[in-house]
């Protein structure tokens, strides 16, 4: 059960429940579940974050390898446990290679694709230092235009805000799971 109670549908109000509905029967098909599911106590914030995450997830310019990468790299920054529950196996479905995600998992820092490491490097600074070097930003640039770089931030910094909501939420991984994610050590 989660630190922060979810919203019952029958306890929705009028606000809550236009915005449940807009997710049951917009892109994402589905009523909202984790991050979503705790932001339904502000109905704004929930529609607000689920307009950015079908931009980012479902109208993304990056290929789904790329974008799983990127979304994995930042729950593992965050350690967190759901959102690489939920996203493993759509990474895998993507064509990450098992190694990939097993370096990832690790804490791993050298990747084989070109593409792959320069969105690890990119990440990873923007993530440990707050900042990514002329190198590394050239870089993501020359791969993937001004337009990639800009999504790719924000692909990273959406799915750094989803990690921190379900770590403060403490939302769990479905019962039974082994935790994907080791501790760090």
């Amino acid at each position: 059960m989660p630190r922060i109670p979810l919203v019952a549908v029958a306890d929705m109000t009028p606000e809550q429940v236009r915005v449940h509905e807009a997710m049951v029967n917009g892109p994402r098909k589905s009523a909202p579940i984790g991050p979503l599911a705790v932001a339904m106590h502000r109905p704004d914030m929930a529609q607000a974050m689920s307009n950015l995450g079908v931009v980012l997830r479902f109208n993304s310019t990056f290929a789904p390898r790329l974008r799983e990468f990127a979304i994995l790299l930042t729950g593992r920054y965050w350690d967190c446990q759901f959102e690489w529950a939920s996203h493993e196996a759509e990474a895998r479905k993507a064509g990450l290679s098992d190694a990939t995600i097993e370096a990832l998992r690790a804490g791993g820092r050298v990747f084989g694709a070109a593409d792959e490491q320069a969105i690890h490097d990119y990440g990873t600074e923007l993530l440990t230092r707050h900042f990514a070097s002329d190198a590394t930003y050239q870089r993501v640039v020359a791969l993937f235009g001004v337009p990639g770089a800009v999504e790719l931030t924000g692909l990273i910094g959406y799915y750094a805000m989803i990690a921190l909501m379900l770590n403060a939420a403490e939302f769990e991984i479905p019962e039974g799971m082994t935790p994907p994610l080791p501790p760090r050590g």
